[in-house]
C-alpha cells in the first residue's frame, strides 16, 4: 500500500514520462503516430505471406488468426526491450534527484499499453468486417488486456533492475525474445504441438494470454477456465516477483550507474 500511494503521488511524473516517450519515439518521423498502426500491419503482411503462401497454414482466415495474436505480442516485446533499459537510459535522473525508481519502467509499459489500445481498435474493426465477425464476448477484452498489463509490468521490473548490473542483458534479450516468439502459439495453434510437449508450452506465461485473446476475438467464445486461471496466476506471480526483485536491487542503482 505504501508503494501504491507513492506511485499515486508521482502520477504527474509518470504522465510526463509517458508523454515524453511517445513524443521521442516518433520524433523526426514523417508518418509519426501512424507507425503505431503501420508496424503491426506490416508485420502481419509479412507473416501472412510467409505462412499462407510459402509455408502454408491450414488455419482458416489465417490473417485474422495471426493479427489477434501478433498485437499483444508486440506490446510484450516492446515493454521488455524498452523497459529493460529504462533505468540505465535515465541514469542522470536517477543519480541527481529522488523519486521512486519504479516509475521509470511503469512509464515505459504505460506508453506501450496506450499504443496497444489504439492498435486493438484496428484489430476489432478488422475482425468485425471480416468473415470471422464479432460477438458480445469482445466485452471481455479489457479483462485480458489488464491481466497482460500486470504480467508484463512484473516482467519488465525484473529486466529493468537486472540490466543495471548486467548491461549485456539487452543484447541477450533479443535472442531470448526471438526464441520466446516461436515458443508461443502465434503463427501456429496449440493443436499443432505434440501432446507430450504441450505441458512445456503451457508453462510459457504468454501462451495463456494469446489463447485468451484468440478465444474472444477469433473463436468467439468464453475462454476456457484453465487458460483464464493461468493468466490470472501468472499475472499475480509476476507482479509480486517483479516488484520484490526491483525493490531488492534498486538500493544499489545509483552506485552501479
Amino acid at each position: 500500500m505504501k508503494i501504491l500511494k507513492e506511485i499515486y503521488n508521482y502520477r504527474q511524473m509518470i504522465y510526463s514520462l509517458v508523454n515524453k516517450e511517445l513524443k521521442v519515439r516518433y520524433k523526426g518521423s514523417i508518418l509519426g503516430f501512424f507507425w503505431t498502426f503501420l508496424n503491426p500491419l506490416l508485420q502481419l503482411i509479412i507473416y501472412t505471406i510467409v505462412f499462407s503462401v510459402i509455408l502454408k497454414s491450414n488455419i482458416k482466415n489465417f490473417h485474422i488468426y495471426l493479427f489477434v495474436g501478433l498485437v499483444p505480442w508486440i506490446f510484450f516485446t516492446t515493454c521488455i526491450q524498452a523497459g529493460s533499459v529504462s533505468i540505465v537510459a535515465n541514469k542522470d535522473l536517477v543519480k541527481k534527484i529522488y523519486f521512486p525508481r519504479i516509475v521509470l519502467p511503469i512509464a515505459t509499459v504505460n506508453a506501450a499499453f496506450m499504443n496497444m489500445v489504439y492498435t486493438m481498435i484496428v484489430v476489432i474493426l478488422t475482425v468485425s468486417f471480416s468473415e470471422v465477425g464479432l460477438s458480445w464476448y469482445v466485452l471481455l477484452l479489457p479483462v485480458i488486456m489488464i491481466l497482460q498489463y500486470i504480467m508484463v509490468l512484473g516482467i519488465t521490473f525484473i529486466f529493468a533492475a537486472l540490466d543495471v548490473f548486467f548491461r549485456d542483458l539487452e543484447y541477450i534479450l533479443n535472442i531470448v525474445i526471438m526464441a520466446w516468439f516461436y515458443a508461443t502459439p502465434i503463427v501456429y495453434s496449440m493443436d499443432m504441438v505434440p501432446s507430450e510437449y504441450r505441458g512445456i508450452f503451457l508453462m510459457n506465461p504468454m501462451t495463456s494470454i494469446i489463447i485468451f485473446y484468440r478465444e474472444i476475438l477469433y473463436y468467439k467464445k468464453i475462454p476456457d477456465f484453465s487458460f483464464f486461471g493461468s493468466a490470472v496466476l501468472y499475472s499475480v506471480i509476476m507482479i509480486f516477483v517483479g516488484y520484490f526483485v526491483f525493490e531488492k536491487l534498486q538500493k544499489s542503482f545509483a552506485e552501479e550507474l
